[in-house]
């Protein structure tokens, strides 16, 4: 099988949609989240979807299928919340480990079933990608209005709680990392660097990493107050494969961003917006075949090279999209001066 490098160089390669979304389909009780394992355990666990890789490992290899059949190129592991910190919520601390290598290898055998069936036949196979979420506390804001100052984390307990989560991945089989839905760059910086630290750690080549940043609102800022210009100014250190944006905004309010950023970045770009902005009732509207609209827009203004779908997203747009970007040619690197 080529190597990303050499397929990104060749067409467009399409990212899976949302897991939560698929998720929400299988109408799951607060019996199906624990498990036999979890039967008794002394917190409530509906709504930790990333448990579900140990729990219910058929329905996430199940979803894994789906988007593979849709046409993704690249699946994202069920991790977005696999590390310490955001699994506090639900007391499971110890299981971050297990959680991350257990995702991963669900995903490398989902590609593997699904590559050596008939349904793969045509196409040479998947990329996984280790998804790393952006934490439920911020190192830039403080949670607290009458303490600016005051913060509910440290770097290195970020950091830590990320080297944990890398580990599980990437001994889990991942081949690319992807530091994802970023609020907050300095959150997104621990990532970073428990990355580079745990591949200088075992002396190995890192994996490629995926960037993908969130713009909160049509100011076009993070939620910590960047622009999109700042924001890969500060990770480009990285030297990511890719730089992005995901979430929070639908297609139509994600373009100028896209374009923006396709003008600044000397890697390759990535998109996968919201299927619109949801609704009153927080469900999301936007048809498959106005989200591909919208993504062959964007691929053939020469805006992108990586795109697929977040919140509200589907199979079938993830479908829809694949078939409108086929025949659209990838953005090419531009050549971009060094100067101070």
């Amino acid at each position: 099988m080529k190597t990303i490098q050499q397929c990104l160089q060749e067409r467009i390669l399409i990212i899976d949609g949302a897991m939560g979304t698929m998720i929400q389909r299988h109408k799951l009780t607060e019996a199906d989240y624990r498990g036999e394992r979890f039967k008794d355990w002394p917190s409530d666990l509906k709504g930790n979807n990333d448990l579900l890789c140990l729990t219910q490992p058929q329905i996430i290899k199940g979803i894994h299928k789906l988007y593979l059949e849709a046409g993704a190129d690249i699946i994202e592991t069920n991790t977005f919340n696999s590390q310490v910190i955001s699994l506090a919520d639900y007391h499971m601390e110890e299981l971050a480990y297990e959680l991350n290598f257990a995702a991963a290898k669900l995903a490398k055998e989902a590609v593997q079933e699904f590559f050596s069936s008939s349904k793969g036949t045509g196409r040479e196979g998947a990329f996984v990608a280790g998804a790393i979420g952006p934490l439920n506390k911020t190192l830039s804001l403080s949670p607290d209005v009458n303490n600016p100052g005051f913060r509910a984390l440290t770097f290195d307990e970020a950091m830590t709680a990320y080297y944990e989560q890398v580990k599980g991945l990437v001994e889990g089989g991942v081949d690319l990392l992807l530091i994802e839905t970023i609020f907050d760059t300095l959150n997104a910086k621990a990532a970073i660097y428990a990355i580079k630290k745990y591949f200088k750690d075992i002396s190995k080549e890192p994996v490629p990493i995926m960037i993908s940043g969130t713009i909160t609102d049509a100011s076009g800022r993070t939620l910590s107050g960047q622009t999109l210009e700042a924001f890969y100014t500060s990770v480009m250190h990285a030297k990511p494969l890719s730089i992005g944006l995901n979430c929070a905004l639908g297609a139509a309010e994600m373009r100028p961003h896209i374009e923006e950023l396709s003008q600044i970045a000397s890697c390759y770009t990535s998109a996968y917006p919201n299927a619109g902005l949801p609704n009153a009732m927080g469900e999301y509207d936007e048809q498959p075949e106005q989200t591909a609209h919208f993504l062959e827009d964007w691929a053939r203004e020469g805006f992108v090279n990586i795109v697929g779908g977040c919140c509200g997203t589907t199979p079938d747009h993830i479908k829809h999209i694949a078939e409108h970007v086929r025949q659209c040619t990838p953005r090419s690197l531009p050549v971009l001066e060094t100067a101070l």
